[in-house]
């Protein structure tokens, strides 16, 4: 076999300083995860213990055999021997289209597990740190109203409107299950999502973790690229849901914002789409029929 799968969590991840060594690869996956427990080393990258319980946040590729050669250097990983900086194992990795086996580099030294990164996730561990002044970030479903955002007299964070934007490789579906149905997500399954693309300070940031549930394990902040007016913009903070479940109809005021933060500011044909979606799925819904 000539190709293999590699799932990476630090510096080779896409916009990282050792990307380039995976540029001859083939991304399978941007948003994948496997079982184990991250750690800052201290030293400008993470490393990972195994786990059965915790989590590991990065992507998943498809690299050639020859590739490993440097892949392994980097790693400080020579096959056999004993006292390497990182062993490179076989683990099962998950992701939107389902789990599959592949390698990942482990740590094999204690002293690399320096400081735990609670979320397993390097990315969003260094943006949680820096805190970075400007923030760019992508809004698919009810942030794009602002109604909810002055009722939580937050409107002045939201301002300043970069335009439409363009998430390519994903689609937008009802994958969070709440009491009152569904809730918007967005899923790697090649498709396409449109939203608005804000520029926001920090503090609108902490509001959005808390909207979304991200300390309660409802939506994970994740980093992709969207195209807006012919600009490509990287690392673009938007929110991913965790654990999803099967598409349910989204309630009426939770469409309602949907509706009015998309129409007249998306693409015609993606708004029908919207409404379209929403449609289908209440006419399918066990709910339908009991509603006033």
């Amino acid at each position: 076999m000539s190709y293999v799968k590699l799932f990476v969590y630090g510096t080779l991840r896409k916009h990282e300083e050792n990307h380039y060594l995976l540029e001859t690869g083939r991304c399978l996956a941007e948003q994948a995860w496997v079982y184990g427990e991250l750690y800052d080393t201290g030293l400008g990258y993470p490393s990972m213990k195994a786990s059965a319980n915790q989590k590991v946040y990065g992507e998943l590729y498809e690299v050639h055999l020859d590739q490993f050669k440097d892949l392994d250097e980097l790693e400080d990983y020579i096959p056999g021997r004993k006292d390497n900086l990182y062993d490179r194992v076989e683990q099962d990795i998950h992701t939107d289209a389902g789990s599959l086996s592949g390698f990942v580099y482990i740590s094999n030294r204690d002293d690399l597990l320096a400081k735990p990164i609670l979320h397993g996730d390097w990315k969003l561990y260094r943006f949680m740190e820096e805190r970075p002044a400007d923030v760019l970030y992508f809004a698919y479903g009810s942030c794009m109203d602002d109604e909810r955002f002055r009722l939580a007299k937050v409107d002045h964070f939201f301002q300043q409107i970069i335009g439409s934007g363009t998430l390519e490789g994903y689609s937008m579906k009802y994958l969070l299950e709440r009491p009152d149905e569904g809730r918007g997500d967005i899923i790697e399954d090649g498709g396409l999502t449109e939203g608005i693309l804000y520029r926001l300070p920090y503090d609108a940031v902490e509001y959005l973790f808390i909207r979304e549930g991200f300390h309660g394990g409802l939506y994970r902040p994740v980093f992709v690229d969207i195209k807006s007016e012919g600009i490509l913009h990287k690392n673009v903070l938007s929110f991913h849901v965790y654990n999803k479940r099967d598409e349910l109809a989204p309630p009426d005021h939770y469409a309602a914002e949907i509706l009015r933060g998309a129409k007249g500011r998306l693409s015609g044909e993606y708004f029908k789409k919207l409404e379209g979606k929403i449609a289908a799925l209440r006419s399918q819904s066990p709910l339908a029929g009991q509603k006033e």
